[in-house]
C-alpha cells in the first residue's frame, strides 16, 4: 500500500526548533511535488512549503525565513526544519505528495500522511 509517513511533532516553547520527517513508502519510484500543509482548530487547511524533485521551493509568507523544507529524492523523504517557532504555528502538520510515479510508470493519485501535531506553548 503506498502511504506516506510522518514523524517529528511534539510540544515545544516559544523560540525553539522542531524537524518533521515525512517518508513515502516503499513502490514509488519518483514524487514531482512534496511539502507540508498544516490546520489549526477552527481553520482550514493551509499551505506551509513545497518542494520540487529539482529543489524548487515555495513557503507562505507566515513561515518565511524561520521554516526550510528539504527533500531526499532517493529517499522520496521531505524535511521540514522549524525555527522560531511562535505559538500561531500550532497546529496539526499534512504530508502531502503530487505527481506521485510507481514502479511501473504509473501515476498514482494524490497522497496525504495522517498528520503530526506541533504544539508551540509555555
Amino acid at each position: 500500500q503506498v502511504q506516506l509517513v510522518e514523524s517529528g511533532g511534539g510540544l515545544v516553547q516559544p523560540g525553539g526548533s522542531l524537524r518533521l520527517s515525512c517518508a513515502a513508502s516503499a513502490g514509488i519510484r519518483t514524487i514531482d511535488t512534496m511539502g507540508w500543509y498544516r490546520q489549526a482548530p477552527g481553520k482550514e487547511r493551509e499551505l506551509v512549503a513545497v518542494v520540487t524533485t529539482a529543489g524548487s521551493t515555495k513557503y507562505a509568507d507566515s513561515v518565511k525565513g524561520r521554516f526550510t523544507i528539504s527533500r531526499d529524492n532517493a529517499k522520496n523523504t521531505v524535511y521540514l526544519q522549524m525555527n522560531s517557532l511562535k505559538p500561531e504555528d500550532t497546529a496539526v502538520y499534512y504530508c502531502n505528495a503530487e505527481g506521485v510515479w510507481d514502479l511501473t510508470w504509473m501515476r498514482r493519485p494524490e497522497l496525504w500522511g495522517q498528520g503530526t501535531l506541533v504544539t508551540v506553548s509555555s
